[in-house]
């Protein structure tokens, strides 16, 4: 093979689409080797390519979490500080997936604290970051009453998906 996984990650499809997000997965899945590779995506100045090389690394991640648990530290360091919302959607996916220690679950659970606690953000992160933050409080791995408050700000979201999504969550607590 002679792309570079950036290569392919910039080429194919519509700008918006995922491209040739597939082939990478096909290729990391033959050779687990390649995810340094496919990592290092993460970083690149094409905002593009670095949202497919999310995508890619969270599909991977559901069929073999194991092989992310050597990044999971290396994400509170290099990903979470990022404000591009396809890193912080495919990040909170990814922290639903993965069996973390607890100091790894601690980072997460106040990463996705500070994702909701305001109603501004994109609607995508703030629906991956309710799903994956609902999962931490019903496995009692976070406060109920602090899930309740962050599920009454984002009923204030201007999604009316996101707001219906949060009135959801919110009626499943209350049960």
């Amino acid at each position: 093979m002679s792309e570079t996984f950036a290569e392919i990650l910039t080429a194919g499809g519509h700008a918006n689409s995922l491209g040739r997000v597939n082939e990478v997965i096909e290729h990391v899945l033959k050779d687990r080797k390649r995810l340094d590779e496919l990592y290092g995506c993460l970083f690149a100045d094409d905002a593009w390519v670095k949202m497919r090389a999310a995508d890619a690394l969270e599909k991977i991640c559901r069929q073999h979490p194991d092989w992310i648990l050597p990044y999971i530290d290396r994400f509170s360091q290099e990903l979470a500080p990022d404000k591009q919302p396809s890193i912080q959607w495919h990040l909170a996916q990814i922290y639903r997936q993965v069996p973390l220690a607890q100091d790894q679950k601690h980072f997460a659970i106040n990463w996705l604290k500070g994702l909701l606690s305001a109603s501004e953000a994109d609607w995508i992160v703030v629906t991956n970051a309710m799903d994956t933050l609902m999962q931490f409080t019903q496995a009692a791995e976070f406060s109920k009453d602090e899930m309740i408050k962050l599920l009454k700000i984002q009923q204030l979201h201007k999604s009316k998906s996101v707001a219906r999504r949060a009135t959801k969550l919110l009626n499943e607590l209350l049960l």
